[in-house]
């Protein structure tokens, strides 16, 4: 599933490339599971809107509309990738991609197309949306370590809860644990003032550094622009198990927590 980094990138890329551009037309599939408003809500919504901009809520695309002209209301077009979902941005001449779900047309021409193969991705219409938890790349230092007061859940499951944390998945919190040096399975309350200090500092970071090399192709993940990004070279733990740690060289392990694998070093981190 896109985390935090690759719906940033995605959004940033759309943000770019149709930021300005009017709707003219909305297709949908006849797939019922990817719409989460009814498809005659969704296109009514979109239809003739200028896309003011395009940017990530959580784990969310938000596309914040307003009317084209001095009629009508404004809106917003949520869309949730899922597991294999993507957003292209395309020129009508393009051969359309089996599993599409949603094509956009454009006042420039081009096209806004959605494809997810599994169908696990949802999109949505409304006045205004706001992700559960607070925002790990904005959070302070203190109200991180709030989150995590008196939780007796380990802290890799915590991380996971998009209502503390919005958009934080299973790559990142994996590698932010190891590199603050925290084991996955640890209770959170058991974390110490210095351990949740690291940990927000190096959340924070490898989330910045993933969005910089546009995120982690793992699966089917590609950008706005159709390009892989490249964090998964920088993988440190993350699907690892088995292969020596890059510091300290003792096999990383793999464990199932809530139905999740983690991956962390036994003697890195404690």
């Amino acid at each position: 599933m896109p985390e935090l980094p690759e719906v940033e990138t995605i959004a940033r890329g759309l943000a770019k490339r149709v930021a300005g551009d009017v709707i003219e037309s909305v297709w949908l599939g006849s797939k019922p599971e990817p719409l989460k408003s009814p498809a005659q809500q969704i296109a009514a919504t979109l239809q003739s809107k200028r896309i003011v901009d395009v940017r990530r809520a959580g784990k969310h695309i938000v596309f914040d509309l307003e009317p084209a002209d001095s009629s009508g209301n404004p809106g917003q077009w949520i869309v949730h990738l899922g597991m294999t979902g993507s957003m292209l941005v395309s020129s009508p001449h393009t051969e359309l991609a089996k599993h599409t779900h949603a094509v956009v047309r454009l006042a420039s021409g081009r096209e806004l197309r959605f494809i997810d193969p599994r169908r696990f991705g949802r999109l949505s219409v409304m006045d205004k949306f706001a992700a559960p938890g607070a925002e790990p790349l904005q959070i302070r230092s203190d109200d991180f370590r709030a989150l995590f007061r008196g939780r007796k859940t380990p802290i890799k499951s915590a991380l996971l809860n998009q209502t503390l944390l919005s958009g934080v998945g299973n790559i990142y919190a994996d590698e932010a644990l190891f590199r603050a040096g925290v084991r996955p399975r640890r209770r959170a309350a058991s974390l110490t003032h210095d351990e949740l200090r690291r940990l927000h500092k190096s959340l924070r970071r490898v989330l910045e550094e993933a969005i910089r090399l546009g995120g982690s192709s793992i699966s089917d993940y590609v950008g706005a622009d159709g390009e892989e990004g490249f964090f998964q070279l920088k993988h440190r733990v993350y699907g690892r198990a088995g292969k020596p740690c890059l510091v300290c060289r003792t096999p990383i392990k793999r464990v199932v927590l809530a139905g999740r694998s983690s991956h962390y070093c036994p003697k890195c981190q404690k």
